[in-house]
Parts: C-alpha cells; structure tokens; sequence
C-alpha cells in the first residue's frame, strides 16, 4: 500500500494507453509541482462518476491507474502542457484530505488469470466486424469516409490485449471503467462484447 497524488478525470485512463493533459487549475498545478520536487513523477487516475473536473466536490470511482508523466512543460500563466502513460491498475484503499490536492492510499490490482480468452476475444472480433459493416452502410448514406476498428497488432500478453482493445473500440467512459473494474482479461472482454453490442444496436436504429 502506498500513498499517491490523485487526479480525478472526465475520462478513463487504462494501462498502456497515453493520455495528454493540460493542467491549469490550482490544485493540479500543486501536484504536479509536488511530484516534480519529489522526484516521483507518477499519480493516479481516476474517473469522475459525478460531478467535473474544475471545482472540486465530485464523485470518484475507486479504481483508476497510475500514470507517469513522459513530458511536462511549464506554460505561461501557471499551466503545465504534459504527456503521461497508464501503468498499473490499483484500487483505492482510503482517501485523504484533498490539501493541496487529492491524495489517496492505494493498493496494486494485477489481473487474475480468469481461464482462456479465445473464445472471449473471438466475441469481441465478430461484433467488431458488424460494427465496420454498419460504419460502412452509414458511411455510403451519409457520403463520408468509413473510420475501420482494425485492431491489428495486438498484444499477446491477454491483459495487455484486453486492455488496448479496451481503448481502442468507440464505447462509452462507463464501459471503459467497467473494462478496467473487471477480475481479468476473459471477464474484460465479456464487457467489451457487450458495451460493442450496445454501440452495434444503436447503429442498426440508425440506418432503419
């Protein structure tokens, strides 16, 4: 168990994944000059159930993932221009008084090894090919470019593949933070399957 820096977000940051920021608000600006001083240049990142992200009072979810900062410029104003990438998973043990900004005990969450993933990610490919079918009708209707999910080059480690298919497919940031609650990688993908569902329904409606 650690104590970690905490950034509540409008958006889901999962492992692996790069995520850019621009930090302008008082408490972020403290954080992150606090990790600067500290040598330690990683927080945590949570969604933000409730609420926004400038202001304080909002509700957050208690799982998230570390972020390390790969770049970080000071703009004018007071405002840092960074790029970070997701590392590990964790879950919130307690959290702390947000002076100067959010702070939380946190513990690592690994991935469970939940069983084989084939037949999971099979899933996950056969409604992403109804997905491009349906980007295609729409595309031809409305006379813009088709945008493919293609997936390619994925990861052979399941988590790791789980998680960057996790945020690569057009699914909402709750699907995205239910993917990154999931037990392991076979559970992640039943999500993903699903949350494709939905986006595949809904673009069915559309081109009746």
């Amino acid at each position: 168990m650690r104590t970690l820096p905490m950034f509540p977000l409008g958006t889901v940051l999962l492992p692996g994944a790069g995520l850019p920021l621009r930090v302008f608000e008082p408490r972020y600006v403290a954080l992150v000059e606090a990790c600067q001083a500290a040598e330690d240049l990683t927080f945590g990142v949570v969604l933000i159930s409730r609420g926004s992200e400038v202001g304080g009072g909002e509700v957050r979810t208690d799982v998230g993932v570390i972020a390390r900062m790969q770049s970080c410029v000071r703009m004018p104003g007071d405002r840092f221009a960074m790029a970070c990438r997701g590392e590990d998973r964790f879950r919130v043990v307690r959290w702390l008084e947000d002076d100067p900004f959010p702070r939380a005990e946190i513990e690592l969450w690994p991935d469970s090894d939940d069983g084989d993933d084939s037949d999971a990610l099979a899933a996950v490919f056969e409604r992403r090919d109804e997905l491009n079918e349906l980007v295609r009708r729409l595309a031809e209707q409305t006379g813009n470019d088709p945008r493919a999910f293609a997936m390619s080059s994925l990861p052979t480690d399941p988590s790791k593949r789980s998680f960057s298919l996790a945020s690569s497919l057009p699914i909402s940031e709750i699907d995205k933070q239910r993917a990154l609650a999931a037990a392991g990688p076979v559970e992640r993908l039943g999500v993903l399957a699903d949350s494709l569902e939905d986006v595949v329904a809904t673009l069915r409606f559309r081109l009746m």
